[in-house]
């Protein structure tokens, strides 16, 4: 819990309280988002011979007056609580967002930007792969920003996955003024299988050469790449590249 100097004392802002179950509620944009089969499995154990009723309390901390918290500030206390229980990747990512850091706030804005969105829903854009997009967004904005937009025209939501978006991520790295990303999304988009096939050939290049998945991905786009006609064509990704 934070805590504030008062003359020769340092008082906690926040203070153990007895809560009456009924007056318990949940900001839903400053915690884990609801996992309907976990209630479902908590609710199946329960024992409420044990438990009791809403005339039961429950301790907490709780933040008074003064010391009220803003949506932003309630998000940035369960992040720092988080520092040491063990979250979710992605439900970290997501309040880190409603508390207002800047990283994960501008990597939210880039996806919103390309027409996508950052949710464990399946389908309509959704990302569920946050750690990635951290990844790539570290190799600069605006390859992140391109990195999805050639994915979302050459794919739609089957290429946005892990292996494909940083795989994309470090082709736009590495190839930054000779990459036209026209023809990246042309060539990709009317190569033989689609996405799968894609997969297919980064997946059998990783098992010849023990290279990582995303950069067998990004040695296969290249592959792809220059079997396209005009316009110049790409240096092939050499295993030195790989490490």
């Amino acid at each position: 819990m934070t805590t504030k100097p008062t003359g020769k004392r340092i008082d906690r802002e926040a203070h153990l309280k007895w809560i009456p179950l009924a007056k318990m509620q949940v900001n839903p944009l400053a915690q884990r988002e609801l996992n309907r089969a976990r209630v479902n499995k908590l609710a199946s154990e329960m024992e409420l011979e044990q438990f009791g009723n809403q005339d039961q309390s429950v301790q907490c901390w709780t933040y008074d007056g003064e010391n009220a918290l803003t949506e932003e500030e309630e998000a940035e206390v369960f992040l720092k609580l988080n520092d040491t229980l063990t979250v979710a990747t992605f439900e970290k990512f997501r309040i880190a967002v409603k508390s207002g850091r800047p990283e994960e706030v501008d990597i939210d804005r880039i996806v919103r930007a390309q027409g996508l969105r950052i949710s464990r829903q399946h389908g309509n854009g959704a990302i569920q792969a946050v750690a990635t997009l951290r990844k790539v967004y570290r190799m600069g904005p605006a390859v992140l920003a391109r990195s999805l937009g050639i994915i979302r025209d050459a794919y739609g939501d089957a290429g946005l996955d892990v292996g494909v978006i940083e795989g994309i991520g470090l082709l736009c790295s590495r190839y930054n003024g000779e990459l036209s990303d026209a023809a990246a999304v042309e060539r990709l988009g009317k190569a033989r299988a689609g996405i799968g096939g894609l997969r297919n050939s980064a997946e059998d290049l990783r098992l010849r050469t023990g290279w990582p998945r995303a950069h067998c991905v990004a040695a296969t786009v290249v592959t792809i790449y220059n079997r396209g006609k005009g316009g110049k064509k790409l240096q092939t990704w050499a295993r030195s590249d790989s490490s």
